[in-house]
C-alpha cells in the first residue's frame, strides 16, 4: 500500500513540478533509453540542506549590518562625502561581515553532515551513502575514511575562513 502511495505521490509531484522524487542528477529519456544530466532534481536536496542556514546568516548578516551602520565613522564617511554604495561596501560590509563569516564555517560542518544523510535520502552514489550503508554493516575502515575526509574538509574551511579574515577585515594582519 505504501509503495502504491509513494508511486502515485512521485507521479503527481513529476507531473505539477517537472521534479522526480530520487533527486538523481541524471534521468533517462523515454525514447532513446540514454541518460542525460538534469540540474532540476537537484532543486529539492538543495533547499532541503540549504534554507535553515541561508535563512539564519541572513538575519545574522542583517542584524551586524545594522549595528555596523549605526557606527560613528559611518556618519563620517558620510559627512566625507563618499556614495551610499561605496560606505556600505567598503566600510560597513567588510567590518561587519566578521561574525557572518564565523557562522557560516560552524554551519559549514553542519552542511557536511547534513549532506550525508540527503545524499542517503534522496539516493545519490556518493560518501554519504557509501557512510551510511558501512554505519549498517558495521564496515568501521570505511566510516573512519569517511570521517577522517570529512574533517579534512572541515580543517581546510576553516584555514580557509582564517585567510579570508585577513583578506576582508582591515584590522586583521596576515604574517
Amino acid at each position: 500500500m505504501a509503495i502504491v502511495i509513494a508511486y502515485i505521490f512521485g507521479l503527481v509531484l513529476h507531473d505539477y513540478t517537472g521534479l522526480s522524487l530520487t533527486g538523481s542528477w541524471f534521468d533517462i529519456d523515454p525514447v532513446t533509453g540514454q541518460r542525460y544530466l538534469t540540474l532540476q532534481n537537484l532543486i529539492l536536496p538543495a533547499l532541503t540542506l540549504g534554507i535553515r542556514p541561508l535563512s539564519i546568516i541572513t538575519q545574522l548578516t542583517r542584524s551586524s549590518m545594522l549595528d555596523t551602520l549605526n557606527q560613528d565613522y559611518i556618519r563620517t564617511a558620510y559627512a566625507k562625502g563618499l556614495s551610499k554604495r561605496k560606505v556600505v561596501l567598503h566600510h560597513a560590509l567588510r567590518n561587519a561581515i566578521n561574525p557572518v563569516l564565523t557562522a557560516i564555517t560552524g554551519w559549514f560542518a553542519e552542511l557536511l553532515a547534513g549532506a550525508f544523510f540527503v545524499e542517503y535520502i534522496f539516493g545519490w552514489q556518493g560518501i554519504g551513502k557509501v557512510t551510511v550503508d558501512a554505519l549498517e554493516k558495521l564496515d568501521y575502515p570505511v566510516v573512519m575514511g569517511s570521517v577522517l575526509l570529512a574533517a579534512t574538509i572541515f580543517v581546510l574551511m576553516n584555514i580557509f575562513a582564517d585567510i579570508l579574515y585577513g583578506v576582508i577585515d582591515p584590522r586583521v594582519k596576515m604574517k
